[in-house]
């Protein structure tokens, strides 16, 4: 008798996704995310409202008794308004990952012939993107209030260049938070408890020599009140250099520290 043997089909690797192929699937998933915009407006909304009630508030509620007059207080707060704005709004990205991965989106991503790293990266440059908006409609609203840029173009473009870089940090950091946590209301939770002390723990709203002096020491390590210093100098005039390289690197900084663990923490949970 012949024995037949049988051997198993060799198994085909799937051809790795080459650089530019990656880029144009990022640039797809971030629109995705943008033109969901279109179809929801109340996303905009959410990025509209808070910016407008922050300026109104602070600046007509608090600008009086902290300096005296609004109009004062206004050109010292907004840039600490707009530093505070982009750190909360990092939370939109760490809600939306996470509602991404709960409702299944990612799953079907995961079976189409696309870079794995492409869905990330398209949530967060399209949040990203989205602080472009935040900044407008600060410096907008603040213009017509009475706040005045003394650096001109280029001041407001180094200034908005230097909110993303941050923001793109902070946003390894909403991943690890989105991927992590069970739910949306969890996500909230964790993000507010992280965002509201490091921001009202410095000089984006008040100077740092009217604090207490153990509290001083932290406001001036503290990376949002160098991110409001630098802000202010790129657009009020002032010292720049200084504040802007100590950005920089607590920007490098959280990147280094956050990015492995929020990569990590997705590929185990997807």
């Amino acid at each position: 008798m012949t024995t037949i043997t049988r051997t198993a089909p060799a198994v085909v690797a799937s051809p790795r996704v080459r650089p530019a192929a990656t880029v144009r699937h990022v640039a797809t998933l971030a629109w995705r995310s943008l033109v969901q915009i279109k179809h929801n407006p109340m996303e905009l909304l959410d990025l509209s409202v808070q910016p407008i009630m922050f300026l109104l508030l602070f600046t007509y509620v608090f600008g009086g008794a902290i300096a005296g007059s609004t109009g004062q207080y206004l050109q010292f707060a907004l840039p600490g308004l707009v530093a505070q704005n982009m750190l909360f709004a990092s939370m939109t990205t760490a809600v939306g990952l996470n509602t991404d991965i709960t409702k299944g989106v990612f799953d079907r991503l995961r079976s189409l012939p696309i870079a794995r790293s492409a869905p990330l990266a398209g949530r967060i440059v399209a949040d990203t993107l989205k602080q472009v908006w935040a900044f407008a409609l600060f410096l907008g609203l603040g213009l017509v209030l009475g706040f005045r840029v003394h650096t001109g173009v280029a001041g407001v473009l180094g200034a908005l260049a230097l909110l993303l870089t941050f923001a793109l940090a902070m946003s390894w950091a909403a991943v690890l938070v989105g991927v992590t946590a069970a739910d949306q209301e969890k996500v909230q939770i964790m993000m507010f408890s992280l965002m509201m002390p490091i921001t009202f723990t410095s000089n984006a709203f008040v100077r740092t020599d009217t604090m207490p002096s153990w509290l001083q020491k932290w406001v001036e390590i503290n990376p949002v009140s160098h991110l409001a210093d630098a802000v202010r100098g790129l657009l009020s005039g002032g010292p720049v250099a200084s504040d802007a390289v100590t950005s920089l690197l607590w920007a490098a900084g959280l990147t280094v520290v956050f990015a492995p663990l929020a990569v990590r923490a997705f590929r185990t949970r997807i």
